[in-house]
Protein backbone atom coordinates (compact mmCIF):
# COMPACT_ATOMS: atom_id res chain seq x y z
CA UNK A 1 0.00 0.00 0.00
CA UNK A 2 0.82 3.47 -1.10
CA UNK A 3 0.94 6.23 1.77
CA UNK A 4 -0.41 9.41 0.41
CA UNK A 5 2.07 12.76 0.15
CA UNK A 6 -0.74 15.49 0.38
CA UNK A 7 0.28 19.18 -0.32
CA UNK A 8 -0.92 19.64 3.47
CA UNK A 9 0.99 17.19 4.89
CA UNK A 10 4.28 18.24 2.95
CA UNK A 11 3.56 21.98 4.58
CA UNK A 12 3.53 20.75 7.96
CA UNK A 13 6.77 18.80 7.60
CA UNK A 14 8.19 21.97 6.00
CA UNK A 15 6.68 23.72 9.47
CA UNK A 16 7.83 21.79 11.84
CA UNK A 17 10.96 21.61 10.19
CA UNK A 18 11.75 25.30 10.58
CA UNK A 19 10.11 25.06 14.66
CA UNK A 20 12.77 22.37 14.70
CA UNK A 21 15.22 24.47 12.82
CA UNK A 22 13.94 27.87 15.21
CA UNK A 23 14.17 25.85 18.88
CA UNK A 24 18.09 24.72 17.62
CA UNK A 25 18.84 28.12 17.03
CA UNK A 26 17.36 29.41 20.50
CA UNK A 27 19.23 26.71 22.60
CA UNK A 28 22.23 27.73 20.70
CA UNK A 29 21.60 30.90 21.51
CA UNK A 30 20.79 30.55 24.90
CA UNK A 31 23.91 28.43 25.54
CA UNK A 32 26.41 31.36 23.53
CA UNK A 33 24.37 33.60 26.36
CA UNK A 34 24.11 31.63 29.36
CA UNK A 35 26.93 33.15 32.61
CA UNK A 36 29.36 31.95 33.98
CA UNK A 37 28.89 30.31 37.25
CA UNK A 38 32.37 31.08 39.50
CA UNK A 39 32.61 29.43 42.83
CA UNK A 40 35.51 31.25 44.58
CA UNK A 41 36.81 29.29 48.09
CA UNK A 42 38.90 30.58 49.59
CA UNK A 43 41.59 28.11 51.76
CA UNK A 44 43.81 28.02 54.61
CA UNK A 45 46.92 26.16 53.79
CA UNK A 46 46.62 22.10 55.05
CA UNK A 47 50.27 21.42 54.30
CA UNK A 48 51.71 23.97 56.93
CA UNK A 49 54.11 25.40 53.91
CA UNK A 50 54.33 28.48 56.93
CA UNK A 51 54.57 30.95 53.70
CA UNK A 52 52.56 33.55 54.74
CA UNK A 53 52.74 36.32 57.68
CA UNK A 54 49.94 34.38 59.66
CA UNK A 55 49.31 31.35 59.44
CA UNK A 56 47.26 28.52 60.72
CA UNK A 57 48.44 25.30 62.04
CA UNK A 58 46.25 22.30 60.51
CA UNK A 59 46.23 18.58 61.74
CA UNK A 60 47.29 15.80 59.60
CA UNK A 61 44.60 15.65 56.74
CA UNK A 62 45.92 12.52 55.70
CA UNK A 63 44.27 10.67 58.89
CA UNK A 64 41.29 8.72 58.21
CA UNK A 65 39.13 11.34 60.23
CA UNK A 66 40.15 14.36 58.02
CA UNK A 67 40.23 12.36 54.73
CA UNK A 68 36.38 11.85 55.28
CA UNK A 69 36.17 15.32 56.16
CA UNK A 70 37.53 16.10 52.76
CA UNK A 71 35.09 13.38 50.63
CA UNK A 72 32.54 14.76 52.53
CA UNK A 73 33.49 18.31 51.43
CA UNK A 74 34.24 17.42 47.59
CA UNK A 75 30.61 15.15 47.55
CA UNK A 76 29.16 18.43 48.57
CA UNK A 77 30.64 21.10 46.15
CA UNK A 78 30.17 18.33 43.00
CA UNK A 79 26.16 19.26 43.39
CA UNK A 80 27.42 22.57 42.10
CA UNK A 81 28.25 20.28 39.30
CA UNK A 82 31.25 22.39 38.18
CA UNK A 83 33.56 21.60 34.66
CA UNK A 84 36.29 23.00 35.53
CA UNK A 85 38.30 23.63 38.67
CA UNK A 86 40.92 26.07 39.04
CA UNK A 87 43.50 25.84 41.54
CA UNK A 88 46.59 27.53 43.39
CA UNK A 89 49.44 26.02 41.53
CA UNK A 90 51.41 26.89 38.17
CA UNK A 91 49.84 25.21 34.77
CA UNK A 92 52.90 23.04 34.52
CA UNK A 93 52.78 21.96 37.96
CA UNK A 94 49.05 20.62 37.53
CA UNK A 95 49.19 19.47 34.14
CA UNK A 96 52.41 17.36 35.16
CA UNK A 97 50.97 15.85 38.39
CA UNK A 98 47.21 15.29 37.56
CA UNK A 99 47.48 12.46 35.04
CA UNK A 100 49.56 10.67 38.19
CA UNK A 101 46.94 11.57 40.51
CA UNK A 102 44.02 9.73 38.11
CA UNK A 103 46.71 7.26 37.83
CA UNK A 104 47.09 6.77 41.30
CA UNK A 105 50.82 7.20 41.28
CA UNK A 106 51.70 10.72 42.87
CA UNK A 107 52.41 10.39 46.15
CA UNK A 108 50.32 11.13 49.12
CA UNK A 109 50.52 15.24 49.38
CA UNK A 110 48.43 17.33 52.27
CA UNK A 111 48.50 20.27 49.80
CA UNK A 112 45.13 21.69 49.48
CA UNK A 113 45.47 21.67 45.72
CA UNK A 114 45.34 17.90 45.41
CA UNK A 115 43.28 17.30 48.61
CA UNK A 116 40.45 19.68 48.00
CA UNK A 117 41.07 20.72 43.66
CA UNK A 118 42.23 17.13 42.28
CA UNK A 119 39.84 15.21 44.81
CA UNK A 120 36.75 17.54 43.62
CA UNK A 121 37.92 17.29 39.54
CA UNK A 122 37.81 13.82 40.32
CA UNK A 123 34.13 13.14 41.49
CA UNK A 124 32.79 15.55 39.47
CA UNK A 125 34.85 14.54 36.29
CA UNK A 126 36.01 18.13 35.76
CA UNK A 127 38.85 19.34 33.65
CA UNK A 128 41.54 21.56 36.50
CA UNK A 129 43.14 24.09 35.23
CA UNK A 130 46.53 25.92 37.17
CA UNK A 131 46.39 29.41 37.45
CA UNK A 132 48.64 30.92 40.08
CA UNK A 133 51.04 33.96 38.79
CA UNK A 134 54.20 34.29 41.00
CA UNK A 135 54.27 37.62 42.57
CA UNK A 136 56.12 39.91 44.72
CA UNK A 137 55.35 41.22 48.31
CA UNK A 138 56.86 43.40 49.41
CA UNK A 139 55.95 43.44 53.43
CA UNK A 140 59.51 44.55 54.75
CA UNK A 141 59.84 48.22 53.47
CA UNK A 142 56.33 48.75 54.77
CA UNK A 143 57.19 47.41 58.05
CA UNK A 144 60.72 49.35 58.02
CA UNK A 145 58.64 52.74 57.30
CA UNK A 146 56.28 52.13 60.06
CA UNK A 147 58.48 51.44 62.77
CA UNK A 148 60.80 54.35 61.31
CA UNK A 149 58.05 57.03 61.71
CA UNK A 150 56.08 56.02 64.45
CA UNK A 151 53.13 53.94 62.54
CA UNK A 152 53.78 50.45 63.70
CA UNK A 153 50.76 50.76 65.85
CA UNK A 154 48.32 50.54 62.70
CA UNK A 155 49.87 47.36 61.49
CA UNK A 156 50.11 46.06 64.66
CA UNK A 157 46.56 46.56 65.06
CA UNK A 158 45.78 44.80 61.67
CA UNK A 159 47.87 41.83 62.72
CA UNK A 160 45.70 41.57 65.64
CA UNK A 161 43.04 41.24 64.15
CA UNK A 162 43.93 38.74 61.73
CA UNK A 163 45.25 36.68 64.43
CA UNK A 164 42.15 36.36 65.88
CA UNK A 165 40.32 35.63 63.11
CA UNK A 166 42.96 32.76 62.92
CA UNK A 167 42.14 31.72 66.12
CA UNK A 168 38.77 31.57 66.09
CA UNK A 169 39.10 29.45 62.57
CA UNK A 170 41.53 26.93 64.74
CA UNK A 171 39.06 26.98 67.46
CA UNK A 172 36.29 25.61 64.62
CA UNK A 173 38.43 23.43 63.25
CA UNK A 174 39.31 21.26 66.52
CA UNK A 175 35.84 21.11 68.07
CA UNK A 176 33.40 20.73 64.50
CA UNK A 177 35.85 19.62 61.70
CA UNK A 178 37.38 21.13 58.36
CA UNK A 179 33.87 22.50 57.04
CA UNK A 180 32.94 24.33 59.71
CA UNK A 181 36.33 26.35 59.50
CA UNK A 182 36.22 26.53 55.49
CA UNK A 183 32.59 27.82 56.09
CA UNK A 184 33.80 30.46 58.53
CA UNK A 185 36.83 31.35 56.12
CA UNK A 186 34.21 32.23 53.80
CA UNK A 187 31.58 34.52 55.11
CA UNK A 188 31.45 37.20 52.99
CA UNK A 189 31.59 39.66 56.01
CA UNK A 190 34.97 38.16 56.68
CA UNK A 191 36.38 38.62 53.69
CA UNK A 192 35.45 42.59 53.23
CA UNK A 193 36.53 42.89 56.67
CA UNK A 194 40.23 40.66 56.20
CA UNK A 195 40.96 43.10 53.22
CA UNK A 196 41.03 46.39 55.40
CA UNK A 197 45.10 45.30 55.52
CA UNK A 198 45.79 46.18 52.24
CA UNK A 199 43.81 49.85 52.74
CA UNK A 200 45.72 50.62 55.79
CA UNK A 201 49.15 50.05 54.09
CA UNK A 202 48.07 52.59 51.85
CA UNK A 203 48.55 54.95 55.10
CA UNK A 204 52.48 53.79 54.79
CA UNK A 205 54.39 56.20 53.57
CA UNK A 206 54.71 60.21 52.40
CA UNK A 207 55.59 62.18 49.63
CA UNK A 208 57.85 59.84 46.78
CA UNK A 209 58.42 56.92 49.65
CA UNK A 210 55.27 54.75 49.36
CA UNK A 211 55.97 51.28 50.66
CA UNK A 212 52.03 50.80 51.25
CA UNK A 213 51.17 51.62 47.92
CA UNK A 214 54.10 49.75 46.37
CA UNK A 215 52.84 46.46 48.26
CA UNK A 216 48.80 47.37 47.18
CA UNK A 217 50.28 47.95 43.76
CA UNK A 218 52.10 44.27 43.51
CA UNK A 219 49.50 42.43 45.50
CA UNK A 220 46.86 44.04 42.97
CA UNK A 221 48.97 42.90 39.70
CA UNK A 222 49.30 39.26 41.00
CA UNK A 223 45.74 38.77 41.48
CA UNK A 224 44.64 40.71 38.52
CA UNK A 225 47.16 38.21 36.39
CA UNK A 226 44.88 35.04 37.85
CA UNK A 227 42.07 36.56 37.05
CA UNK A 228 42.90 36.89 33.74
CA UNK A 229 43.64 33.50 33.56
CA UNK A 230 40.71 32.51 34.90
CA UNK A 231 38.65 34.24 32.65
CA UNK A 232 40.07 33.11 29.68
CA UNK A 233 39.57 29.61 30.16
CA UNK A 234 35.95 29.97 30.97
CA UNK A 235 33.48 29.73 28.32
CA UNK A 236 29.68 31.32 28.37
CA UNK A 237 27.55 28.44 30.39
CA UNK A 238 30.55 27.15 32.78
CA UNK A 239 29.97 26.04 36.49
CA UNK A 240 33.93 26.62 37.73
CA UNK A 241 35.26 26.33 41.15
CA UNK A 242 37.99 28.37 42.12
CA UNK A 243 40.57 27.27 45.15
CA UNK A 244 42.95 29.61 46.17
CA UNK A 245 44.30 30.91 49.73
CA UNK A 246 41.73 33.06 51.51
CA UNK A 247 43.97 36.24 51.29
CA UNK A 248 43.13 36.32 47.40
CA UNK A 249 38.91 35.76 47.82
CA UNK A 250 38.62 39.34 48.31
CA UNK A 251 39.76 40.64 44.80
CA UNK A 252 39.26 37.16 43.01
CA UNK A 253 35.63 37.21 43.59
CA UNK A 254 35.55 41.50 43.23
CA UNK A 255 36.96 40.40 39.51
CA UNK A 256 34.41 37.52 38.67
CA UNK A 257 31.35 39.77 40.31
CA UNK A 258 32.52 42.86 37.89
CA UNK A 259 33.14 41.04 34.81
CA UNK A 260 30.52 41.04 32.81
CA UNK A 261 28.64 37.80 31.56
CA UNK A 262 29.98 36.47 35.21
CA UNK A 263 27.70 35.41 38.00
CA UNK A 264 29.67 34.89 41.59
CA UNK A 265 28.25 31.71 43.69
CA UNK A 266 28.47 31.49 47.46
CA UNK A 267 30.69 28.59 49.08
CA UNK A 268 28.63 28.82 51.61
CA UNK A 269 25.80 28.16 50.06
CA UNK A 270 26.89 24.23 49.32
CA UNK A 271 29.71 23.43 52.16
CA UNK A 272 28.49 20.95 54.43
CA UNK A 273 27.05 22.48 57.87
Amino acid sequence: MRLAFTRSSFLFCVALAGAMSLAADKARADAQSAPVQVMVIGLFHLSNPGHDLHNMKVDDVLAPKRQAELAAITDALARFKPGKVAVEWPRETVDERYPRYLAGTLPPSRNEVVQLGFRLAGTAHARVYGIDVDGDFPYEPVKAYADAHGLSSQLDAEGAKIDRQMAEQQRLLAGQGLSAALRRVNEPALIEEGNSFYRTALRIGSGNEQPGAELLAAWYRRNFLICANLLQLAEPGDHIVVFYGSGHAFLLRQCVRETPGFQLVEPNDYLPR
